[in-house]
């Protein structure tokens, strides 16, 4: 059986740029962001320091998810050299553009394969590299797709915030709460299982707060990823807002603490807006065995 020729498709929430998605030979859809209701689309028209300097002047930002019209686009662009796409979308509970996707792909009958594994950020790139490598390794898009789904829980994220002002706006904590926490100083620390951002637990001052972070960590590899650590599949992955300095550091402090060498990315703004300037995370995520 000849081998498909498969096209990969993401979107910048993944932390791969315009760039890197070229060298990798894949599509980086934009997310789009209105800033005081101006269009922008990540990475494009809209850097980092862009980003957070609006952020910092209370502009009002409100994300939003590639159009229909865009994705259409994309895929029917790639179909016209590729037999099937396989689709990264951001996590299902974080945006509706993976819903989008999925009813957009009706028409395509099976020729575009929707991933909803409920990844974010650097969790979702290691996704978008795991994807590359079964597609590579022969597999089609439903293979890939259901491969991809089927580990959707292997991964993990921890992130502390500077500021709990976003937390407040977006309606996430009560300003009684917010106010509280400012005074005594409590960095909430937050967890991404899959879907949702939750709360893990709060910590007087970042210290305390990065020390809580990188325990939670230790736990997750040494019982719920212990077998997957053993056989050296686990990828320790760090990201941050906004802060590169400080987050140098944390990834040093990261690799030290684990030994194991960290990858480290931009958190994706869509997430930025919810949380603010100054964060810090820590993730893992298990790349695929290819058989």
């Amino acid at each position: 059986m000849e081998k498909k020729k498969i096209a990969i498709v993401t979107d910048s929430n993944s932390g791969i740029t315009q760039q890197l998605a070229g060298e990798l030979g894949i599509t980086v859809l934009p997310m789009p962001f209105y800033i005081n209701e101006q269009l922008f689309l990540e990475g494009i028209t809209l850097t980092q320091e862009d980003f957070y300097q609006r952020l910092a002047q209370d502009a009002d930002i409100s994300t939003s998810q590639p159009s229909p019209a865009d994705v259409l686009e994309t895929w029917e662009r790639l179909l016209e050299d590729h037999d099937e796409i396989v689709h990264i979308p951001m996590s299902s509970g974080l945006s509706n553009s993976c819903q989008t996707a999925f009813v957009l792909a009706r028409e395509y009958k099976g020729r575009v394969q929707v991933v909803d594994n409920q990844r974010i950020s650097v969790t979702q790139r290691q996704s978008v590299l795991d994807a590359i490598h079964l597609a590579n390794s022969g597999k089609n898009a439903v293979e890939i797709k259901e491969i991809l789904e089927a580990e959707k829980g292997e991964s993990s994220i921890y992130i502390t915030l500077e500021t709990l002002k976003y937390l407040k706006k977006g309606g996430r904590i009560t300003p009684a709460a917010a106010a509280l926490g400012t005074v005594l100083n409590l960095k909430p620390v937050l967890q991404i299982q899959g879907e949702k951002l939750d709360a893990f637990s709060k910590a007087r001052g970042k210290k305390q707060a990065k020390r809580t972070m990188v325990k939670a960590m230790e736990d997750d590899l040494k019982n719920r990823f212990k077998e997957y650590k053993k056989k050296g599949l686990m990828c320790l992955e760090a990201a941050y807002t906004g802060n590169e300095e400080e987050a140098l550091e944390w990834k040093a402090e990261l690799e030290k603490h684990f030994d194991m060498e960290v990858h480290m990315d931009p958190l994706s703004l869509s997430v930025a807006c919810h949380i603010g300037q100054g964060a810090l995370a820590v993730a893992v995520a298990k790349k695929v065995e290819v058989e």
